[in-house]
């Protein structure tokens, strides 16, 4: 995992004024300083780090449509009807609840004939599954349904998640870079006293384009084409250095 950081460190001049990094360290003189001067000084370091975590989605839904035109009411709705209970079954027997499953009816009237127009719509966190639906689908209802394109995207939980690692492993990378310095500066970190997420961003590897229109095709996406969200977070940290001038009474 690629990660950033930079690095703030208070240390003193010839003149005992703090160096804050934007000075030319070449006019910097290294001179003794006396110990109880140092231990008066609040000491820190300051360390900003970033992380990325990536992820493909997690969810896919399917949109199956069916229509139907008759001459009645009742007949158009018992036609589309006992399309729609074959379609619901195959997506019980292959495991989808009724809260991941929805459906919607809409009927209107076209010269002397009535037409029903009904959609399915199926979230699957099983791929696997939405594919055997599919092909069950397409199968043995032929022409009379139009099968969507599955749309693949991530769930808040997923989301939500690849947030949390970004922002762990950015203040991992963080606390080892303060480690880094202060070993360089002869010093020992101390306890962090403020974290701070400074920025988060997120972009996907494609747009999802074409969504829910017909195809009457059962090939899912290559794996390298469903869509991949990156979340990336820096933070900024910072650490005291411990006053390692205190020995512990013996």
């Amino acid at each position: 995992m690629d990660s950033q950081s930079r690095v703030f460190a208070a240390i003193l001049t010839e003149s005992g004024r703090e160096y804050t990094g934007n000075e030319n360290p070449q006019r910097l003189k290294v001179q003794a300083v006396d110990r109880q001067i140092l231990n008066n000084r609040v000491q820190e370091v300051q360390v900003t780090g970033t992380a990325e975590d990536c992820c493909p989605a997690d969810r896919v839904s399917v949109r199956v449509s069916v229509g139907h035109s008759k001459d009645s009411v009742n007949e158009v709705t018992n036609s589309v009807s006992r399309r729609l209970e074959y379609i619901l079954q195959v997506v019980r027997q292959h495991g989808a609840s009724e809260k991941d499953t929805s459906v919607r009816r809409f009927l209107h009237r076209e010269a002397d004939k009535y037409h029903m127009d009904a959609e399915v719509l199926i979230t699957f966190s099983d791929f696997e599954k939405m594919e055997r639906v599919r092909s069950v689908l397409l199968e043995k209802l032929a022409k009379s349904v139009c099968v969507g394109t599955p749309q693949f995207y991530h769930s808040a939980e997923c989301l939500s998640l690849m947030r949390r690692r970004a922002c762990v492993s950015a203040v991992e990378n963080a606390q080892q870079k303060a480690c880094e310095v202060s070993q360089l500066l002869g010093q020992t970190l101390g306890h962090p006293f403020l974290v701070r997420e400074e920025e988060t961003r997120e972009w996907k590897n494609e747009d999802e384009e074409d969504g829910g229109r017909c195809q009457n095709a059962t090939r899912l996406p290559h794996p390298s084409q469903i869509p991949t969200i990156t979340v990336s977070s820096q933070v900024s940290v910072s650490f005291t250095f411990r006053d390692i001038s205190k020995k512990k009474p013996q």
